[in-house]
């Protein structure tokens, strides 16, 4: 079964601030449920070829996102030197300036990143104070429509101390999606708590697609976790609108996938997650055909 990985982190050590330094009240519950500083810290390109070797993945999409403080050019160039000296590897999803908030700024940066060859941009409104709708946003995601890009959203529970999750609700992604029908959007980290809503976005939304990067598979496939409807539909009206992503170094591509295929999902549905759907959105269906 060939395997995409929708969602790898630039490693911190090819960004310009090579340690991993975000405001302690924004990190430490990261570093008690996941160990965060030290993973991104520790994480090495070399460490991640191996890990995809490892377990045969045929390509990864790295995300260049931003939770502050870090210039988007710097992380977009950053990234597109991955991208360019491993181009059978990897694509990319690039970033822009959230913060201070420039609709222009970040609508001329998508256009850059499409000029890059990037596939996207991913964007974390609630870590500057932004709900997912503001308006500050929208030449963002026009531009993004216009030019055929995706926009990779942080949807959910964060578990920053400093930024409420109230900025991150379903209803919010739908009010996107209904504004800019033909933009594709991923939810990253599917969102919880609110999973049976954002089941109820992805179904209203062709355009709208689920991923789990930065989750334990073991318990959106366990029962009384609060992703029960996801789950369901998962391997039916859903199959074709979810991706499988570990959110590299967070979490091991090793530990997800065995969790994955231990889940119960049915080999269509388990196909459709490692690597059909990626395949269709990010345009890597002759990729995937000429590694196979």
């Amino acid at each position: 079964m060939r395997i995409i990985d929708a969602r790898v982190r630039l490693p911190q050590h090819l960004r310009e601030t090579a340690t991993y330094n975000a405001p302690f009240r924004q990190t430490e519950q990261y570093d008690r449920v996941l160990g965060l500083t030290g993973k991104m810290n520790e994480g090495t390109l070399p460490d991640l070829l191996a890990a995809m070797d490892a377990e045969g993945i045929d390509r990864a999409v790295m995300h260049a996102e931003s939770e502050g403080g870090e210039s988007a050019e710097a992380l977009n160039e950053a990234l597109v030197k991955v991208v360019t000296e491993h181009p059978g590897r990897f694509s990319g999803i690039g970033t822009v300036d959230l913060y201070p908030p420039r609709p222009t700024r970040a609508a001329r940066q998508v256009a850059a990143a499409a000029a890059q060859g990037l596939l996207g941009v991913a964007v974390q409104p609630a870590f500057f104070g932004l709900d997912i709708d503001d308006r500050a946003l929208y030449p963002m995601y026009s531009r993004a429509e216009e030019l055929g890009l995706v926009v990779a959203v942080h949807t959910g529970i964060t578990y920053s101390r400093m930024h409420p999750i109230r900025h991150e609700r379903p209803e919010l992604l739908d009010q996107v999606a209904c504004d800019f029908p033909d933009l594709r959007l991923i939810a990253c980290h599917a969102g919880w708590p609110w999973a049976t809503e954002f089941c109820a976005v992805a179904r209203r939304h062709p355009t709208v697609y689920l991923e789990f990067g930065g989750l334990a598979p073991k318990y959106v496939s366990r029962p009384g976790t609060g992703w029960d409807t996801m789950f369901g539909m998962m391997s039916t009206v859903l199959r074709d609108q979810v991706l499988y992503g570990s959110d590299w170094p967070v979490m091991e591509p090793s530990r997800a996938l065995a969790e994955w295929r231990e889940s119960g999902l049915p080999e269509p549905a388990l196909e459709a997650l490692f690597a059909s759907n990626a395949a269709r959105l990010f345009g890597l269906e002759r990729s995937l055909c000429e590694r196979s």
